[in-house]
């Protein structure tokens, strides 16, 4: 469903996540005191505007009190702003606040203004770079507890052509199964599929369970695939 989204602070975290939610379809404002930074955003977002956001008057001015999502993205060195900002959206009770937080403590006051969610684009930049990069068979990932998440896999050779529960992807051998809770089939996303689901080539899986196990299952069979041809 399209929405409407006010990005403020157009840093590497605001302007990606414009961008991609512009091409994504949604109608979006994107706001920044630096009038090169909004210049780089015409023609990729709905609305650039140079505005200073810790107004209140400014963003009432701009519609802000009426879009769906507010993304509070400002960068590290503007924490008091980050605050006072959160604090103003919230008077103006925007339905949702997403915003980036510079390191716990700035996290924790986010979340005492009430903001929605708070993200740690670091943190998560590191964990899919030890999930990521240095296994070679798992596209993505995203940590849900302590080494659990969901990963975003391609299927190994072996698995192509056989049923979900013939590769032993049901989620049905223990703590250290592994559950395909999506499937991607070019424009086709398949939830919840059934185990009787056939694994077809240029499937991606979305794979919830143990890091460990999904590293050891999509990384190292991968490994061994290419060391038989060899």
């Amino acid at each position: 469903m399209k929405k409407r989204i006010c990005v403020i602070g157009m840093g590497r975290f605001g302007m990606g996540a414009a961008r991609e939610l512009y091409q994504a379809g949604h109608d979006v404002l994107v706001l920044d005191i630096d009038d090169d930074k909004i210049q780089s955003m015409q023609g990729v977002t709905t609305y650039a505007v140079r505005t200073d956001a810790t107004s209140e008057e400014a963003l009432r001015q701009l519609g802000v009190n009426d879009y769906d999502v507010a993304i509070l993205a400002l960068g590290d060195d503007n924490v008091e702003s980050s605050i006072l900002i959160a604090m103003v959206l919230r008077s103006m009770e925007v339905p949702y606040i997403v915003a980036r937080a510079a390191n716990q403590l700035h996290g924790e006051a986010l979340h005492r203004i009430g903001v929605g969610k708070v993200v740690y684009p670091e943190e998560e930049s590191a964990q899919r770079l030890a999930h990521v990069d240095f296994n070679a068979g798992i596209l993505d990932y995203m940590e849900l507890l302590s080494n659990v998440g969901i990963s975003k896999v391609r299927p190994m050779a072996d698995m192509v052509r056989r049923t979900l529960q013939d590769a032993g992807l049901t989620g049905e051998s223990g703590d250290d199964s592994l559950t395909v809770v999506a499937l991607r089939r070019g424009r086709r996303l398949i939830l919840n599929p059934s185990r009787e689901e056939t694994i077809m080539p240029g499937d991606v899986l979305l794979v919830a369970g143990p890091s460990e196990q999904v590293a050891k299952v999509f990384t190292q069979n991968q490994i061994n695939n290419q060391l038989a041809t060899i």
